[in-house]
């Protein structure tokens, strides 16, 4: 199962530009049907704008984009190379616009919903989708901070720390990162403290 980026969340942000009112939208989606329900949803809700320009990229599936009515090349392809610089997947992304009586021209329009798809990717976040090893860390207080120093150091997500008599930690870890992971813990403590792998898990979680 290859590493991949997918949004977060569902991400929203608008602007105006020349009296035309942009609203970008972004969704993390695991299926064209998914991206297509996405937009029908839009293009429902805004039935009243002028244009819902749209572009999803499903991993292993399918990439498109619309210019729903605006010039051709204007705006749905800008808004894929958005996701593509981004290296998002499992995305879909939708741009309405309210026409404010002032036209752009075709370069004022690209950038425009180029502005529109990026604000929405940015309001969504980005997290890794990968295979994660998860551990059972035995932790005791004098190890604890430098612990979570090199558990930062590997990309390591502490998902849950028990302070009793000592910390009882989960850490998940990337699963080519698992051993040396492990092997530098071993070091750490001279061998004092001992991780339980718990098994693997094939989940997202956000980037910094």
């Amino acid at each position: 199962m290859e590493e991949y980026l997918v949004p977060s969340g569902y991400g929203e942000d608008e602007f105006t530009e020349k009296k035309s009112r942009f609203i970008g939208r972004v969704w993390c989606v695991e299926t064209e049907e998914e991206a297509l329900e996405k937009i029908q949803q839009m293009k429902k809700q805004h039935a009243d704008a002028t244009h819902n320009c749209w572009a999803y990229i499903i991993r292993d599936g399918a990439a498109r984009f619309s210019d729903d009515g605006e010039p051709g090349g204007t705006a749905g392809n800008p808004m894929m190379q958005v996701l593509q610089k981004e290296n998002l997947y499992n995305v879909v992304c939708v741009v309405t616009r309210y026409f404010g009586g002032i036209l752009l021209g075709a370069g004022g329009l690209v950038r425009a919903y180029t502005k529109g798809a990026k604000i929405a990717v940015d309001a969504a976040g980005k997290s890794t989708k990968r295979v994660w090893t998860a551990l059972y860390i035995p932790c005791p207080y004098t190890y604890y901070e430098r612990m979570k120093l090199e558990a930062e150091a590997f990309g390591c997500v502490i998902r849950d720390a028990q302070f009793g008599a000592e910390v009882e930690l989960e850490i998940l870890v990337a699963q080519e990162q698992a051993q040396a992971f492990l092997d530098k813990i071993t070091d750490m403590t001279a061998g004092t403290v001992e991780a339980m792998e718990l098994g693997q898990e094939y989940r997202a979680f956000p980037v910094e």
